[in-house]
């Protein structure tokens, strides 16, 4: 962690604990952390600031300002920022400060942040990971069908443990999703989604109701846990952190990264931002114009940035 002594290294070294192992960020993302925290430490310390508490918000402007006049990119510049907020934040929670300096500091403008996404061949790599070399336990059934849905349709991980059996026909390729205000879209399922399913309906699911220990198996949902019930959005997390990792991606995922994967692939192939407005349940098209933002050029600017010893 730099040169770094006094009353920061403790308060670092729990706060990459934190982000690491309680939060369960990946090993990239804690990385970013950790050097983006350090550069800020070492930059405090040239000014004679060696205790967190000594902080003022203007130290954090400063900083700011120094990235800018080093000629930092305003993506760069805002990462740096979303650390230094995460870093303070805990700091308080911790008790070793009175008060956030940095919640007032606002990222320069023209520093809006770019979803992750992962390049269709990742996305692929994640799918080929679930099947787990084709096995046919129901778990491994019901993730890549899980993961195919997510990916197809761009749907919220809400969306996906709230899915029941009626609000897909495989005849028509189409999913019924339930958004934010209870209002219903429809999406098309691609093939590789409808095998998916299929494949975990016929010979997955029964056996994951057959599981439960309640005396009413759930009958509605689409997809179940191990125990036979709905599945969690805390499940989905860590199955998709899990199958990741099978596959070997760095990137930070979670499960909107499928969702952003979706819409910005949908965007590169030519697709109309208003039709992915639609399809992603955007109230507003402002929402969705993001993702015109993001080329071949911002993704590896996104994967550089999550990975700062790699420039």
């Amino acid at each position: 962690m730099g040169t770094m002594t006094n009353g920061f290294t403790r308060l670092t070294e729990q706060f990459l604990v934190h982000i690491g192992v309680e939060r369960g960020l990946a090993t990239a993302t804690v990385t970013a952390y950790e050097s983006d925290i350090a550069k800020y430490i070492d930059w405090l310390e040239t000014r004679g600031i060696h205790e967190p508490d000594a902080i003022t918000k203007q130290d954090v402007e400063d900083y700011i300002a120094a990235l800018d006049q080093a000629g930092e990119s305003a993506r760069s510049k805002a990462r740096r920022l979303a650390s230094i907020h995460e870093f303070h934040r805990f700091a308080l929670g911790q008790h070793a400060v009175t008060a956030d300096v940095s919640a007032a500091v606002k990222a320069p403008k023209g520093a809006s942040t770019l979803p992750d996404v992962l390049t269709v061949d990742e996305v692929t790599r994640l799918l080929d990971a679930a099947a787990a070399g084709g096995s046919t336990d129901p778990v491994v059934l019901r993730d890549k069908a899980l993961l195919e849905f997510m990916y197809a349709t761009g749907c919220r991980v809400s969306e996906a443990t709230g899915a029941n059996l009626d609000d897909i026909d495989l005849d028509e390729h189409i999913a019924r999703l339930m958004g934010k205000g209870s209002k219903q879209r429809l999406v098309p399922l691609g093939s590789y989604a409808c095998r998916a399913i299929t494949a975990y309906l016929n010979a997955g699911r029964g056996e994951l109701e057959q599981r439960s220990s309640a005396k009413i198996p759930e009958r509605r949902a689409l997809f179940l846990n191990k125990r036979g019930k709905r599945i969690s959005r805390q499940s989905v997390w860590e199955i998709v952190k899990a199958t990741g990792e099978r596959a070997g991606i760095t990137k930070p995922l979670h499960p909107h990264t499928l969702r952003h994967s979706f819409a910005t692939h949908l965007i590169q192939g030519g697709a109309d931002v208003r039709t992915v407005q639609e399809l992603l349940g955007h109230a507003s098209v402002t929402t969705t114009q993001i993702y015109t933002h993001v080329s071949p050029e911002t993704l590896i600017e996104t994967y550089l940035t999550s990975h700062p010893r790699a420039r």
